[in-house]
């Protein structure tokens, strides 16, 4: 499925959000609501997935301007999930710069708080991150 991309040009507002391994380089257009994600509509690249979408959306929710920006997204690496999650970062971040006054809410909601978590190393002797080998007694 092809699907044209409106052309944004323009003063616009920028931001990097991350989560896990995945950044997210986030610019706010004036527009009509529309987020696009490496060049595809959020529906078509994260497949359809509610959740995702739902997560991405959030910071535009809180604030009440769902249907004042066009939001366009560059991200790489990490998963489907990660991506999510730094896409929502970006997002907020990119709503700090556009209007402070909603640093509030969206600091209340969580939304600019890097989420610092990361996947635990291996460690030597162990066959994951924590789970041992079996113990036999004899």
């Amino acid at each position: 499925m092809v699907t044209t991309m409106p052309q944004l040009t323009g003063q616009y507002h920028n931001a990097v959000g991350r989560r896990k391994s995945a950044i997210a380089r986030v610019r706010l257009y004036p527009g009509t609501g529309e987020v696009v994600v490496n060049g595809k509509d959020v529906r078509d690249y994260f497949g359809g997935r509610e959740l995702h979408q739902i997560t991405i959306n959030t910071p535009l929710r809180i604030t009440n301007t769902g249907d004042r920006f066009t939001v366009s997204v560059k991200v790489v690496g990490g998963g489907v999930s990660g991506q999510a999650g730094a896409i929502r970062h970006g997002i907020a971040r990119a709503l700090c710069r556009f209007d402070p006054e909603m640093r509030t809410a969206l600091k209340r909601a969580g939304l600019l708080t890097r989420d610092a978590r990361v996947k635990e190393r291996k460690k030597v002797g162990l066959k994951r991150a924590r789970k041992a080998p079996q113990y036999t007694k004899r």
